[in-house]
């Protein structure tokens, strides 16, 4: 059977020509980062289902400069990613303040 997808074809122009070589590049650079910055949310939330609060912290202060890092890059909308460090924040500081009465 045929694949779904119909063949791209290539480019007659010399400029389209290195346009495709640049998206090759340039996707695997965003699909690395894109990929980096999920594993640095879900770390943290790991962290947290765990109930770990040094560690919930010490990965969030990381996951922090990675969401800024993509943001930048406009790999995901900064809206996006000053939406999902606020989560991130919030579920830290709820365990660190769930852990700080149980400790008291």
């Amino acid at each position: 059977m045929a694949s779904a997808k119909p063949k791209k074809k290539n480019p007659r122009l010399a400029s389209g020509r290195k346009r495709v070589r640049q998206d090759v590049k340039i996707n695997a650079a965003n699909s690395s980062l894109r990929s980096k910055y999920r594993t640095a949310v879900k770390n943290v939330e790991k962290a947290v289902a765990a109930g770990d609060k040094t560690k919930a912290s010490e990965l969030f202060a990381k996951a922090q400069k990675v969401v800024d890092t993509v943001a930048d890059k406009g790999i995901f909308h900064k809206n996006k990613a000053a939406r999902d460090k606020s989560r991130l924040a919030a579920k830290v500081k709820a365990l660190a303040l769930a852990a700080a009465p149980a400790a008291a």
